[in-house]
């Protein structure tokens, strides 16, 4: 075959790679996905498409038979390649590899408010290599993923579901407190703490909540249990 052909189909080869790899992001790109989904599909769909490309590269280079050759060699010498994967890991590598990390952890996700290296901004895209912040003056801070994979992180949007209920008892000062406590615990199965001794003493009772709907009737309920158990003890009028 002439080395003009063989060079047509090696381009044929990479252009059709390129055209695979598109329709395949496309028809990817298609499906509605919830929120905490979108971050790992989006790298999921960077990778497939440089899979696909980087597939039709190495079938275009084996139709020339110089270049075969030389991947060949290069593939057969392990020494080679180790020393190459070695080399790649310390930079583009890693940050690939964090990139997988961040996607499938999701330490953050498109949509976060996050601070990392005191820069306060909004993840904007999560790329194979690098992750883009929108800082509130509109400025684009672009972080390595194997730093954001390293580094400390701080998510102001990932929050937990779980309350705590919290109220407090003004006990005047010349009650026993200790019983006032125990009295308090007994009834509540709370934790419960003096706060404050400050013309009354303040004591605070805390417990833990599905979420906040859940927090404030159980506030409610504890306000109720604590006054009656203490008007019972005498402890209140």
């Amino acid at each position: 075959m002439p080395s003009w052909s063989r060079a047509a189909v090696a381009l044929i080869a990479i252009v059709a790679a390129a055209v695979i790899a598109k329709l395949v992001d496309r028809w990817m790109a298609r499906r509605q996905l919830a929120p905490e989904a979108v971050t790992r599909y989006r790298v999921l769909r960077r990778s497939v498409m440089v899979a696909i490309v980087a597939f039709g590269i190495l079938s275009a280079l084996l139709v020339i038979p110089s270049v075969r050759a030389v991947a060949g060699g290069v593939l057969a010498s392990t020494a080679i390649v180790a020393l190459i994967v070695g080399f790649a890991a310390q930079s583009t590598l890693s940050n690939f590899v964090a990139g997988l990390f961040i996607a499938f952890a999701q330490p953050l996700r498109l949509g976060d408010r996050v601070t990392v290296a005191d820069e306060e901004g909004v993840v904007e895209e999560i790329g194979l290599t690098y992750t883009f912040i929108r800082t509130r003056g509109g400025d684009r801070v672009i972080v390595p993923n194997s730093k954001l994979a390293s580094d400390t992180i701080r998510n102001s949007t990932i929050v937990s579901r779980e309350k705590v209920a919290q109220i407090t008892v003004q006990v005047p000062l010349d009650r026993d407190l200790a019983q006032v406590v125990d009295l308090l615990r007994s009834e509540t199965d709370a934790d419960v703490s003096v706060t404050a001794l400050d013309g009354a003493a303040t004591v605070t009772v805390r417990a833990p909540a599905a979420d906040a709907a859940a927090a404030e009737r159980l506030a409610s309920d504890l306000r109720i249990r604590a006054h009656a158990r203490l008007r019972e003890a005498g402890v209140l009028p």
